[in-house]
């Protein structure tokens, strides 16, 4: 589904991610550890074609398309719900959801998709007429991620997503993770919660300083101590 190689990306003249590569397969969820600093969100952002000055190769479902513009890879399958989830102030539930297929073809077929979206993510189906941001962090998390769901996206990019939110809700998450990779969604997640992540990850990179200095399955990093404490502890 992806395959990044050489990839570069930089701040200005930071050369913050140097030289990567890796790959993540249809329906696998793999996830980009690291400490804060080591490249994690860069990454993601211009995996989505948020940072502007960037080198390398990526090829998405066959397609290379590290010089395509953010929404030309919405409209190939790729979706991104960032750290700091971007509700809209002011509209509703439903509203924000609906803002999920704005650029897409199947915005006649919007009320049909919020019910569907509505139907897995029960929390949110009991407060479609309730302002977004009035919500807790956690619902609002699950909101900036079943916003990005509505145009049924091949693989989705999730950055934090269990930052800042209660363990009942995590768990709740990352049960919704897996549900989603049942339904052949490809997931690539960089989180901070490094056991909770593995449990449910079926490889992972560790990132520092902008390069990939480990990979393996999730069952062998969920082992490794060692590793983790070196590259994952804060």
């Amino acid at each position: 589904m992806l395959k990044v190689t050489g990839l570069n990306a930089y701040y200005d003249r930071s050369h913050v991610v140097q030289d990567i590569a890796f790959d993540v397969a249809q329906g696998e969820i793999v996830t980009l550890m690291g400490r804060n600093g080591a490249g994690k969100t860069t990454t993601l952002r211009t995996l989505m074609g948020l940072l502007g000055k960037r080198s390398g190769s990526m090829v998405f479902d066959g397609h290379e398309c590290l010089m395509q513009p953010p929404h030309t890879r919405f409209h190939m399958g790729l979706a991104y719900v960032p750290e700091d989830r971007r509700i809209v102030p002011g509209l509703t539930v439903r509203e924000n959801l609906e803002l999920g297929l704005i650029a897409s073809k199947d915005r006649g077929r919007m009320t049909e998709m919020v019910d569907e979206i509505a139907e897995t993510f029960p929390r949110l189906k009991e407060r479609l007429h309730q302002e977004g941001t009035s919500m807790s962090g956690g619902e609002q998390q699950m909101l900036a991620i079943a916003r990005a769901m509505m145009a049924r996206p091949k693989m989705i990019l999730l950055d934090e997503p269990s930052e800042g939110i209660m363990p009942i809700l995590v768990d709740e998450m990352f049960e919704l993770f897996l549900r989603l990779k049942q339904r052949g969604t490809t997931i690539l997640l960089v989180e901070q919660n490094v056991e909770r992540a593995l449990s449910i990850s079926d490889r992972a990179y560790i990132l520092d300083q902008g390069e990939i200095v480990h990979t393996g399955t999730a069952a062998e990093l969920l082992a490794d101590q060692e590793i983790q404490e070196r590259y994952c502890a804060v």
